[in-house]
């Protein structure tokens, strides 16, 4: 079958590789449509130390189910799904406290194991969600982008509600935050974002402001309520300069999610950190509580990235890649698929 190889930094071929073998409690799946992540971007660049060349990339992706193993249901057969791409252990002390995401043995479709950016995929049939007849690949490839920011907001709402809210960047993630931050009520988001098009699209996708500074952002907050700032910011980039402008966008006492992997390091001043009691939030991928959430609210079209462009042929995926690190555009969503995939 045709598969994208990523074999080192900036390199990628479109191979024939062998089928993947269906094995018990597994099920095959010819895929309809594979969404490329930011951080298959980083990636692709070589910043990420957990992606090992060569590799078949490709975790945000729905399918067809056209095979399943022993101890499966064989009424799988024929569906239209999205897989949640993490698989735990189930049985650790993390896992019981539903954790799942963060457990020590997890492993990823597309790191750990051959990912979607290929013809067909061999995926634990426990990971299987089925999706609503009419319901699109395409859509069903969003629900892992959108687990992210599901599980994003629960974090910076954990202590409590917010009514200011800060998004940092209008790409894939960010535009899903946004929609999750609006989803659990917030009342005024601010979305900051570089890009004319994609302020353009956080605007029309409900964001009550979209600017393209910090010091735009302060503006706007500054204007609103007391004018300290922030209740939580949501930082879908991950630069030094996203990071930085998140902190100083926060009302003292406020709370940063930090979801973006784009940096490794960051400089942080913490003297203002801790005098101003700011909390410092990881957020990695999702539960399976978030995914099945993000999944509800996508096909009910609560929530979404409007209209999604058609699967590009997996023979052009190592051109889409080259163009997507050059930077933003207002393409927000690329999505690879061969045109038999499903």
């Amino acid at each position: 079958m045709k598969a994208i190889v990523w074999r080192g930094p900036e390199q990628m071929t479109v191979d024939d590789v062998p089928e993947p073998e269906v094995e018990a409690g597994s099920a095959i799946l010819a895929v309809g449509a594979c969404g490329i992540c930011g951080s298959e971007l980083e990636g692709y660049l070589g910043h990420m130390d957990n992606r090992v060349p060569p590799l078949i990339m490709g975790h945000e992706f729905a399918g067809t189910v056209v095979e399943v193993g022993d101890g499966a249901d064989a009424a799988w057969r024929g569906q239209t799904v999205t897989v949640n791409p993490i698989a735990s252990c189930g049985h650790c002390a993390l896992c019981r406290a539903g954790l799942d995401n963060v457990c020590p043995t997890r492993t990823l479709i597309g790191i750990h194991h051959p990912g979607a950016f290929a013809e067909r995929v061999r995926v634990p049939v426990a990971n299987l969600r089925a999706l609503p007849e009419g319901t699109s690949a395409r859509v069903g490839a969003l629900a892992e982008p959108f687990a992210n920011a599901v599980h994003a907001l629960r974090l910076g709402l954990a202590q409590g509600a917010a009514e200011h809210a800060v998004v940092m960047g209008a790409g894939t993630i960010g535009l899903m935050c946004l929609q999750a931050a609006l989803l659990n009520e917030i009342a005024h988001v601010v979305v900051v974002e570089l890009n004319d098009a994609r302020r353009e699209q956080a605007t029309a996708l409900g964001a009550h402001a979209a600017v393209a500074s910090v010091e735009a952002a302060r503006e706007e907050l500054g204007g609103l309520g007391d004018g300290l700032g922030a209740d939580l910011v949501v930082d879908a980039v991950g630069a030094v300069p996203t990071r930085q402008g998140a902190v100083a966008v926060l009302r003292p006492g406020g709370k940063l999610v930090a979801v973006g992997l784009a940096a490794d390091e960051t400089p942080l001043r913490f003297h203002p950190l801790i005098r101003n009691q700011i909390a410092v939030q990881g957020s990695y991928a999702y539960t399976k509580r978030d995914f099945d959430q993000g999944l509800r609210w996508l096909v009910e079209g609560r929530a979404g990235l409007g209209e999604l462009p058609d699967a590009l042929p997996l023979e052009r995926g190592p051109a889409a890649f080259a163009e997507l690190v050059q930077g933003p555009t207002a393409q927000v969503k690329v999505f690879l698929a061969e045109p038999t995939g499903a």
